[in-house]
């Protein structure tokens, strides 16, 4: 599906997205953004080499559940792109101490040890991190964990990964999360459904049931609600799901017109949406947690759509036709309406096509999917500074065909989608990674979540 049309069907209120495969080895077309020279620009981090000596427990369980709580913390720590995980190291390294002489004689500077504990007030993953340069404890610490086939194991595992993580780096790690995005799994159905998976691609599970179009899945702060569209009740109208309990309902802001693209205020508190159709359309903003007081945050005979707040709630990004319906462009704008700047790289009598912003929750940077004019017409993952504008757009994939970016809590990954399934891209060293493969479907609109809390199994 060309973009173009992609465009159309968005105003008209349809979700559909087009994406295609970021398949390494192929011959790389010539990308152009007119006016603008690209690059694919990451830093040159030295990651620092680190090991995990096997993990322990009492009994067999507990022997079970330490196997696994390191494989998972293993993977984590590779996904974190901050680290050199070092493997196949001799068996003769488990059990005993830690001998600071032995292991950096393998090259190791950083050195995970866990055990898993069984104590009065239930199961701990205790874990320390160990810099073998300087012979220390970094830092240390305990981890309540449920039994390994409880659902809520491996998330409580990945706390602990990110505990590594912030330790080691300062940085916060993005394990704990999961990634919402919708999918339609027939294609002979034209109908989506919204999943779930976990940042490590781990227990894929479907979300909803509505048996239409579901869209544009977005997390509220705390990782408790999810707000996303749906058809089913025949007109675009946008719910909220308690993902304790199960329990929805669908939003009632008192105008008529196609609800799509929820986004959520840093609070919390408010929903951001574009509202097309009615007496008047435009971008919106609604106090979800009051259930009350519609505000425009402004509209037009143009379309605004796919709005995203900036970190501290003030401003805006998002997207709007008011250049023309072929050269949608990504704008921003106070959060309490008024002027837009453009932030996408339009340039005069040369076109541009500019969609699914995505605002970084730590940083000014958004995130986006451009057109590239080459030997074949092909969109790709960019950032861009909101302080500096497009002067400084970086390019983060440059193979295949790539669409809806959304950062990582991290503010470091960001997850897309693309022909055979939803990646993820390190932003600092462009190392690419599937997280789900979809064959004979395709999924659209994902949405990183911020690290849940315990007991989001």
């Amino acid at each position: 599906m060309t973009g173009n049309l992609r465009w159309r069907l968005l105003a008209a209120g349809l979700a559909a997205l087009a994406a295609g495969l970021p398949s390494d080895g192929s011959a790389q077309d010539e990308n152009v953004i007119p006016g603008v020279s690209l690059g694919l620009v990451y830093e040159a981090d030295y990651l620092r080499p680190l090991a995990l000596m096997p993990f322990f427990g009492t009994g067999a369980e507990g022997h079970a559940a330490a196997v696994e709580a390191e494989l998972i913390m293993a993977r984590d720590l590779r996904n974190s792109d901050r680290f050199r995980v070092v493997d196949s190291l001799p068996a003769s390294l488990a059990g005993g101490g830690v001998d600071y002489g032995l292991w950096d004689g393998f090259g190791v500077d950083l050195l995970v040890t866990g055990s898993v504990e069984d104590g009065m007030g239930g199961r701990t993953l205790a874990v320390e991190l160990h810099d073998v340069v300087y012979a220390r404890v970094l830092e240390q610490g305990r981890f309540p964990i449920p039994s390994a086939s409880d659902a809520g194991y491996r998330m409580a595992v990945h706390r602990a990964a990110d505990a590594i993580v912030l330790w080691a780096t300062g940085d916060p790690g993005a394990a704990a999360t999961r990634i919402a995005f919708s999918m339609r799994t027939d294609p002979a159905d034209v109908a989506t459904e919204i999943y779930l998976v976990d940042s490590d691609g781990e227990n894929l599970r479907r979300l909803t049931r509505d048996e239409s179009n579901t869209a544009s899945p977005a997390w509220a702060p705390g990782g408790r609600r999810l707000a996303y569209t749906s058809w089913k009740s025949g007109e675009p109208r946008i719910y909220e799901r308690n993902l304790a309990d199960g329990s929805e309902r669908m939003l009632e802001p008192g105008r008529a017109g196609q609800q799509i693209t929820p986004a959520y205020h840093p609070g919390g508190g408010r929903l951001a949406f574009a509202l097309l159709g009615g007496a008047r359309g435009g971008l919106f903003e609604y106090a979800v947690g009051e259930d009350c007081c519609l505000s425009s945050l402004g509209g037009g005979r143009y379309r605004n759509v796919q709005p995203t707040y900036s970190p501290d709630g003030t401003e805006i990004a998002f997207t709007s036709d008011r250049l023309g319906v072929a050269t949608p462009q990504v704008y921003v704008m106070p959060a309490s309406g008024g002027e837009a700047r453009l932030l996408s790289p339009y340039r005069y009598g040369q076109g541009g096509y500019f969609t699914d912003p995505d605002w970084s929750p730590v940083s000014s940077k958004v995130a986006f999917a451009g057109r590239i004019r080459g030997r074949r017409t092909l969109y790709q993952i960019l950032v861009a500074d909101t302080k500096t504008g497009d002067s400084r757009l970086v390019q983060l994939t440059r193979q295949g065909d790539n669409q809806d970016p959304s950062w990582a809590p991290d503010g470091r990954h960001l997850v897309f989608t693309a022909e055979q399934g939803v990646y993820v891209v390190d932003s600092g060293t462009g190392r690419i990674r599937r997280l789900v493969r979809v064959q004979g479907a395709r999924a659209e609109d994902p949405d990183w979540s911020p690290p849940l809390p315990p007991g989001n199994g």
